[in-house]
């Protein structure tokens, strides 16, 4: 009787498909790189995917409280520029990858909260490992704003590894 060859398994690097968070902020880059010197393997076949929360749109009122009018060229400008954000944060972080040609890249933007976007994605796309920088919120700051590195390495079913970027 013959013996298969054992299966290819995501700690020998084979096949993985690590999601990274990315942003706007230099806590994503740093995390992103710090990934791609440390996490990935340099022989290939791992799939990097590149999620990307744009916040969703908010609500405006025809008027708002200070008597300004929210017209529709203005919330069209609103979404352009939120839009070109997006782009810009996926775009920079694509640049980032380019320089690892063995390297698979994908991409996902969705609106919503940032916290639920990513652990979805990570579900989505059958992540091995979620990769997020983290901002270095202090107690009282996590307890106002929220923390979506904590979030997410509550709820996700996959490994998180939060990279924090060191203090200069």
């Amino acid at each position: 009787m013959a013996s298969a060859a054992p299966p290819a398994t995501a700690a020998a690097g084979a096949g993985r498909r690590i999601v990274v968070a990315v942003d706007e902020g230099e806590e994503s880059v740093h995390a992103l790189t710090w990934c791609l010197a440390n996490v990935v393997s340099p022989a290939g076949g791992d799939t990097l995917v590149l999620v990307h929360a744009r916040r969703s749109r908010p609500v405006y009122a025809a008027m708002d409280s200070a008597g300004y009018i929210m017209t529709s060229d203005v919330l069209a400008s609103v979404e352009r520029h939120a839009t070109a954000v997006s782009a810009a944060a996926v775009d920079k972080a694509k640049r980032i990858c380019a320089e690892h040609p063995h390297l698979a890249v994908e991409t996902l933007v969705e609106s919503g909260d940032p916290r639920d976007v990513i652990c979805d994605a990570t579900d989505k796309v059958g992540a091995d490992l979620l990769v997020m920088g983290s901002h270095g919120y202090g107690f009282i700051q996590r307890a106002f704003l929220g923390s979506v590195s904590n979030h997410c390495a509550q709820n996700c079913k996959c490994p998180v590894l939060i990279v924090k970027r060191p203090k200069e």
